[in-house]
């Protein structure tokens, strides 16, 4: 994938949609584009995390295995595909975590990861881009979690 097509990519994801095109060269610069075969996983559920990733192609079930006693499974919590995001949130806010969810690809993927730590400090010296992407990023969440809830209903 050429520069022109990651940020065609980065302006088409719901995540980067309406920054300004200079923004979205700056975060080209630190993307990698890494591909994935289906029933490989993008990252599981407990690894450590520290990037993002805006799915170019492809379809990535966003998973969480639970462990209720007698009960134990795993719920989909959000079916991803082209323009989608998904990763470590923590890594917005300076921190990294362990991941609370798997993403699987079920078909072959091929996906744009952005390293934590250097969108944030982009978002720290573009406040309007940052307040964009944490605004952004305040109902994606929202929407997630609405996902892990109604998942969590057909426990």
């Amino acid at each position: 994938m050429n520069p022109v097509q990651i940020e065609t990519v980065l302006e088409n994801c719901e995540f980067f949609r309406e920054l300004e095109k200079d923004d979205i060269k700056q975060i080209a610069h630190f993307c990698q584009v890494v591909e994935y075969e289906a029933g490989e996983f993008i990252f599981e559920q407990g690894d450590f995390g520290e990037a993002l990733y805006v799915i170019a192609e492809g379809r990535v079930l966003l998973e969480r295995s639970i462990d209720l006693g007698e009960r134990k499974g795993s719920v989909v919590i959000d079916t991803l595909g082209k323009g989608r995001v998904t990763g470590c949130w923590a890594c917005l806010l300076g921190e990294n975590h362990n991941l609370m969810s798997s993403a699987c690809c079920q078909k072959p993927t091929q996906a744009l990861t952005l390293n934590g730590s250097e969108l944030r400090k982009l978002m720290l010296r573009n406040t309007t881009a940052g307040f964009h992407i944490m605004e952004r990023f305040c109902f994606l969440l929202k929407d997630r979690i609405y996902a892990a809830y109604g998942a969590m209903e057909k426990i």
